[in-house]
């Protein structure tokens, strides 16, 4: 006795997927004049494990310089992990649509 497949009417075999990219947004760090510039690398280095310490000492230093630089750009629910934990180390932090 020889079996053959089952199908099944109207069930479409072919599986589509959807990918959907959220939108970035972007991290700012602002300058002030209470943290020192190593500590302000370091807590860049901690919040944002994906900076090198080039990365964090340039951000530190536009933020000095220009008064805001930007840290990442990243999906809203991450800008707004990142932006907590700079603020909750004493650090001004904003987000904002890229």
């Amino acid at each position: 006795m020889t079996s053959s497949p089952v199908t099944t009417p109207g069930v479409d075999e072919r599986s589509t997927t959807r990918t959907t990219l959220l939108p970035p947004w972007r991290v700012m760090l602002h300058n002030d004049d209470d943290h020192s510039m190593d500590f302000v690398v370091r807590a860049l280095l901690h919040i944002v494990p994906s900076l090198s310490v080039e990365d964090a000492a340039a951000i530190m230093l536009e933020a000095h310089l220009t008064g805001v630089a930007l840290v990442i750009v990243t999906p809203r629910e991450r800008a707004e992990f990142y932006c907590e934990g700079l603020r909750e180390l004493g650090l001004i932090s904003t987000i904002e649509p890229d």
